[in-house]
């Protein structure tokens, strides 16, 4: 019989921004009992090859307060709000947090989750790939990220990139050197085409692209990211570029309050509070788990 490898490292993938299984964004969240390096985290993501993964230790066994890294296929990511998201969902349905709010030691400073509430999918509790499991409504308090003018130089090479999509407005994200893209409506958000070699050659890390939605459609605006520099092609939802979102959609619409939906075809629903005065975005959501199992390297 094989020994009991002693490194073992305990993983679920996690579907974010998400009300049954195989929607919204996965993230891997790892467990560790011991710090790890950068290169092994790394190796891990690339092995699990989705959009993020993120590394959770604890830092104090009376308190939920973990230290939380995220990593893409080929880079360590400054923020991520998916993968905040479906790490606060595995603590608090695991109870490895048994109270309402973990404190998560990030690149970013200091990142919260709150538990909201507890709801049911239907009456059953039964998800489309059958596990019966409650959905909790977590709340994370991330940063604004500002935006600042673009030069418009590149608008043509813009809309090229998104299949030819006429380009209303064109910002750049001052932390992670996004493109922030305007579109004309949700429809031409969620028909956008992108060409990944044509995304690799705009300036700036990637793409966020968003549009007005119509009053019928119960959301105020679509949007999507494009990330093919960081190992993805389409972050099926992501939650950092709400933190972008909010504020210039604040703006435009006169309101502190949203629900957006990201377009992608995985799809998800993100619910926003901007407080402006402090510089902070209240980003609800849900999730599921939908895998588990162990890192044996």
């Amino acid at each position: 019989m094989a020994k009991p490898r002693g490194d073992v490292v305990k993983y679920a993938l996690v579907d974010a921004f998400a009300d049954a299984a195989f929607k919204g964004n996965p993230a891997a969240v790892c467990v560790l009992e011991k710090e790890r390096s950068e290169e092994w985290m790394q190796t891990v993501a690339r092995e699990f090859n989705i959009s993020a993964t993120c590394f959770l230790i604890r830092v104090d066994e009376n308190v939920a307060r973990f230290n939380l890294r995220w990593f893409t296929p080929v880079a360590q990511l400054k923020i991520c709000g998916h993968a905040t998201l479906a790490a606060s969902h595995f603590c608090f349905t695991t109870g490895l947090a048994s109270g309402d709010v973990i404190e998560f030691s990030t690149l970013s400073g200091i990142l919260t989750a709150k538990r909201v509430q507890g709801i049911n999918k239907s009456d059953s509790g039964k998800h489309e790939n059958g596990l019966s499991q409650p959905l909790l409504v977590i709340e994370l308090d991330f940063p604004t990220i500002p935006l600042t003018d673009y030069n418009s130089f590149e608008t043509f090479s813009i809309s090229k990139a998104l299949g030819g999509a006429p380009v209303i407005d064109v910002k750049r994200t001052t932390t992670d050197d996004d493109l922030f893209v305007v579109l004309a409506s949700a429809e031409a958000v969620k028909n956008v085409q992108p060409q990944t070699e044509d995304i690799r050659q705009c300036s700036g890390r990637g793409i966020i692209i968003s549009g007005q939605a119509l009053p019928e459609s119960g959301f105020d605006f679509f949007s999507r990211f494009f990330c093919p520099k960081l190992g993805i092609i389409e972050d099926p939802v992501c939650g950092s570029a709400h933190c972008a979102l909010a504020p210039y959609w604040s703006k435009r619409l006169n309101k502190e309050n949203f629900v957006a939906f990201a377009a992608s075809p995985r799809s998800g629903t993100v619910k926003l509070h901007l407080d402006e005065e402090n510089n902070r975005v209240k980003l609800q959501g849900t999730a599921v788990t939908v895998m588990e199992g162990s890192v044996l390297a």
